[in-house]
């Protein structure tokens, strides 16, 4: 098959260009993100969202979701999230529209030697088809290059689509189109193998849209957001088959407090740890076609069950002591006098900061790791419109602090160092607490 030299080029030079992000929830801060496929290749974790830009006039339609390309994302550790650029655009699609901006939910899936990734896109007029196609790009590594088929996938009109390769080699796809289909796919990735069916025994009221299935135990869990209401939740349906029928079973996650009326999951099992990777619009809280992904842990109760995931900022993985850990991601704060704001509230990409107001106010962050115990001196970054006092305690409060920092009169952002009276090993829980009077604003804490 020839493919485009065009879309070889874009991406070739795309796989080029790395970027590391340190987050935690939301994992993404220098671009928005959402529709979360993660999947474990190797030894690592790779994600394929889609990428939400701001529209304007006569690139996409303005105040609506608006996608022109996807990159990848990938992590060992679940805390550095490295940007592998992009890997397909519309530009680089021989049968999609390149000014439709709808490059919606991804989904990608490895077998024999080839990576397959599965998209949406508005085909062209020329094509024949009305509305949303769905194609593949394969490559031979997770991050590319990607070359894009010729054609999109026969026989399948929809968004959101999803792949499962159950255990006995044979694959099926999924997606959305007022419903939920599913189908059998041939051995090749790239053709149905079957008739697509309508997955029944679902609710029937509101949007159902995201399909992702995973199986557990022999029980098949197929997971979609739901809009029974104004906003969509996430649900789950259960099955001995991959095809069905389903049973409603229970929700992963309730509607977002911010009142996103999107939500898009997928469900990995990474080193022992289930977790659900998901959107909300944390970084765009006034716009909510600007979203950005995350993730948290996830547990099963003992008759198979999904307890349900309440969405945390502190998020997943272990942050390496020497990284700047954002505290404002906190896992737990006292009672009264902590609130969390933008640096900037024009430019919110820059993250956000922690404010300890009242005597004695306290943040937790749990899970960082000190190693071999290199560390002797804590820096804060920081800004008080008076001298502060602020401690650091190890695992719990009480006792010997861990550092005494001594913060200056000072509005605008400073660093601040302290020396440690202990040398850590190992993952510890850290504890920030002012002593005395507030307030003082922080951005990050690292060690050297």
């Amino acid at each position: 098959m020839k493919f485009p030299k065009s879309s070889t080029l874009f991406c070739a030079i795309s796989c080029l260009f790395t970027l590391s992000v340190k987050a935690q929830n939301p994992l993404i801060t220098n671009q928005f993100t959402a529709d979360p496929s993660a999947r474990v290749f190797g030894d690592s974790v790779y994600i394929y969202p889609s990428h939400d830009i701001l529209a304007r006039p006569g690139h996409g339609r303005v105040g609506w979701f608006c996608m022109e390309d996807y990159h990848v994302f990938s992590s060992a550790n679940l805390t550095e999230w490295k940007d592998q650029g992009a890997i397909v655009s519309q530009t680089t699609v021989p049968w999609a529209d390149s000014t439709a901006y709808s490059m919606w939910a991804p989904d990608c899936i490895y077998r024999k030697g080839k990576y397959y990734f599965y998209f949406p896109a508005t085909a062209k007029a020329s094509e024949g088809n009305r509305g949303f196609s769905i194609g593949v790009a394969v490559a031979d590594k997770p991050y590319g290059p990607f070359i894009p088929q010729t054609k999109p996938i026969a026989g399948v009109h929809g968004i959101d689509p999803n792949v499962f390769i159950d255990k006995d080699g044979q694959a099926y796809l999924y997606w959305a189109q007022g419903n939920i289909y599913g189908a059998k796919l041939k051995e090749n990735m790239l053709e149905l193998a079957s008739e697509p069916q309508i997955l029944k025994e679902l609710p029937e009221k509101g949007l159902k849209e995201g399909p992702y299935l995973f199986e557990r135990n022999g029980t098949y869990y197929l997971t979609y957001p739901h809009a029974a209401n104004k906003t969509e939740r996430l649900e789950y349906a259960t099955s001995n088959s991959p095809l069905g029928p389903f049973k409603f079973t229970g929700v992963i996650m309730d509607e977002s407090p911010s009142g996103c009326w999107t939500n898009h999951q997928s469900i990995i099992k990474f080193r022992n740890q289930w977790y659900l990777f998901y959107h909300d619009d944390q970084l765009s809280p006034k716009f909510d076609k600007s979203r950005s992904i995350r993730a948290d842990s996830l547990f099963f109760n003992s008759d198979g069950t999904i307890q349900k995931v309440i969405p945390t900022l502190r998020g997943i993985g272990i942050t390496p002591a020497g990284k700047e850990i954002q505290v404002d991601r906190y896992s737990a704060i006292s009672q009264s006098g902590v609130s969390v704001d933008f640096i900037d509230t024009a430019h919110t990409m820059k993250g956000w900061k922690v404010m300890l107001s009242n005597p004695g106010a306290w943040v937790r962050y749990n899970k960082v790791d000190f190693g071999k115990g290199k560390f002797n001196t804590l820096k804060v970054s920081s800004n008080q419109k008076n001298q502060a006092i602020v401690e650091l305690y190890a695992d719990k409060m009480g006792g010997a602090p861990l550092a005494t920092i001594e913060l200056k009169e000072d509005t605008d952002w400073q660093i601040t160092a302290a020396k440690l009276n202990a040398r850590l090993k190992g993952t510890h829980d850290l504890f920030l607490v002012l002593k005395g009077e507030g307030p003082v604003a922080i951005d990050w804490i690292k060690f050297e």
